[in-house]
Formats: C-alpha cells, sequence, structure tokens
C-alpha cells in the first residue's frame, strides 16, 4: 500500500442511538478535499436535504478543509480529519488537523483594503451555519474548526 493509501480511511457509528457518525482522515493535500463533500452527498441520502443546505455544507466544509491544507503543514504528510454527525435536527461537522495551528481574523474587525486573497473561508463558514467553534486540539498540537447546520423541515429535501 503506498502512503497515500496509509492516510486515507474512513468509519461509521451510531451517537448515543440519536445519530450517525463518520469519520474521514484525508491527505492534507487539495486533491483530497473534495472527498469531504462527497461525504456530504453521501449523508444526504440518509437525511435528505434540501440542494440549497446541501450547496452550503458543501463550501463550508471545503473551506474548514482548505484552510488545514494550506495553513497547518510546512512538511507533506499531514492528514486532515473530518467528522460528521448526523442528527434528526442537525448536522455538525469537525475538521481537526496536527499541524502548526493558526489565529483566526478576528470577525468584528472588518476588512481592510489590503486584505489580500484568502482569508475569507472563515467569514464564508460562519455565514452558511449556525454555530462555528474554532480553536486548538483537544490536548494535541493542531486546529479544531467544528460547525453546525441545524436542518428543520424547511431543509428537508424531496424524498422522491
Amino acid at each position: 500500500m503506498n502512503s497515500v493509501g496509509t492516510l486515507l480511511r474512513m468509519n461509521a457509528a451510531v451517537v448515543n442511538g440519536d445519530g450517525h457518525a463518520i469519520h474521514l482522515t484525508i491527505p492534507a493535500k487539495p486533491e483530497y478535499i473534495t472527498l469531504g463533500r462527497l461525504a456530504l452527498t453521501g449523508l444526504s441520502r440518509v437525511h435528505p436535504l434540501s440542494e440549497d443546505v446541501l450547496g452550503d455544507l458543501k463550501l463550508a466544509i471545503t473551506e474548514a478543509c482548505t484552510n488545514s491544507v494550506r495553513h497547518a503543514y510546512q512538511d507533506p504528510g499531514g492528514a486532515v480529519e473530518i467528522a460528521y454527525v448526523l442528527h434528526r435536527d442537525r448536522i455538525e461537522v469537525e475538521v481537526v488537523d496536527r499541524g502548526g495551528g493558526f489565529s483566526p481574523v478576528d470577525p468584528d474587525a472588518g476588512l481592510s483594503d489590503d486584505l489580500s486573497e484568502g482569508g475569507l473561508g472563515i467569514a464564508i463558514i460562519r455565514s452558511l451555519t449556525d454555530e462555528l467553534e474554532i480553536g486548538p486540539t483537544h490536548g494535541a498540537r493542531g486546529s479544531r474548526l467544528r460547525f453546525v447546520k441545524f436542518i428543520g423541515d424547511s431543509a428537508l429535501g424531496d424524498p422522491a
């Protein structure tokens, strides 16, 4: 098995009888970010979502994973861990890396005229989701980004 194959892992479980959890570990490379989006598409088959909600979630996961891929590791070989927990009323997504971490831009500071390319990912995620937490991982090196999207009846897709 090549080194990429050892980093690519997925497993699923039931969480407290209330939800389904999917854990995906991908190499910290841009070409693997799409797998995070595909996992969301698969979850939408378990719990149908409207196209708008699914599109918002796909964009949010893309931005979260892109932050880890771009900023976490100086050297190749890192991984990005993605956890999806699907409940009846919400989807929780957590993206974790074991890299150097980062300090998010203060959302209340406003955008300066000299804002360079990038740097809007957190603002995009915040605008598309209902809850957002950013910080260090629990007890280890790296960053943790968690967002929640509530999915009421209006977020459900046509089950047909």
